[in-house]
């Protein structure tokens, strides 16, 4: 034990001089996504230039991810490791999911580890606000797992039972990529507006873009629905 505190000592400059540049990719990234998100949504569905955005900003979060995933392993901890694995599920799954068009399309094994894992890390990120000492950082955890808690069980559920909505898929992919959206915007806020308490800094996207994510699905049901006009 002796001996790999040493090493992770003499580890820790190169560990330090790592961590700037991978920081620099991660806000690059980030900003990426930040703003090629919202061209993605105003496109054509289905279009060339909706996919060609939607595929950038898939990519650009990856890279938040990977990115934010090594920062924690050097730097900054347990909770924002959680959350790098839940927001980036959104925008894996939201992209994923277009193999699944039909109930006949069945799962692949990485639907199935992406689905489990964001459980984990769900169920870890209640469990760690439930010991948390500061009140507005529990409820952020308890929020988030939550929330990841119910997506990705909820998609282990349709991995069961398949809908047998034939727009399911559609539904899915927008909802995913919009909270993935969400997602990208409250890390923003969380680190930019400092003006706001803390609590609200990392909520705040979410408490807007639930609401509008329902108004969006609902919009869409009732387009799919409507009879056409004679």
């Amino acid at each position: 034990m002796a001996s790999f505190r040493h090493a992770r000592e003499d580890f820790r400059p190169a560990m330090n001089e790592a961590f700037g540049p991978i920081r620099l990719i991660h806000i690059l990234a980030g900003a990426i996504a930040l703003v090629i998100g919202p061209l993605a949504m105003i496109t054509f569905k289905g279009g060339r230039w909706h996919r060609r955005w939607g595929k950038i900003y898939f990519w650009a979060m990856a890279t938040v991810a990977l990115t934010a995933l090594i920062m924690c392993w050097l730097r900054s901890g347990l909770f924002l490791f959680l959350v790098a694995i839940f927001s980036f599920y959104l925008a894996l799954t939201g992209y994923t999911v277009l193999r699944r068009k039909t109930p006949q399309d069945r799962p692949q094994p990485l639907d199935w580890i992406a689905a489990l894992t964001v459980c984990l890390a769900s169920v870890t990120l209640i469990v760690y606000g439930g010991f948390w000492v500061q009140s507005s950082a529990r409820w952020i955890c308890l929020a988030f797992g939550i929330i990841g808690l119910l997506l990705g069980g909820s998609e282990i559920k349709s991995f069961l039972r398949p809908p047998i909505d034939k727009r399911a898929w559609y539904y899915a992919h927008m909802i995913r990529f919009l909270a993935a959206y969400v997602a990208t915007v409250t890390a923003f806020s969380a680190v930019n507006f400092s003006f706001l308490p803390t609590i609200w800094r990392w909520l705040w996207p979410t408490l807007i873009g639930i609401p509008a994510i329902k108004l969006c699905k609902h919009y869409y049901q009732r387009k799919f629905t409507k009879p056409p006009s004679t």
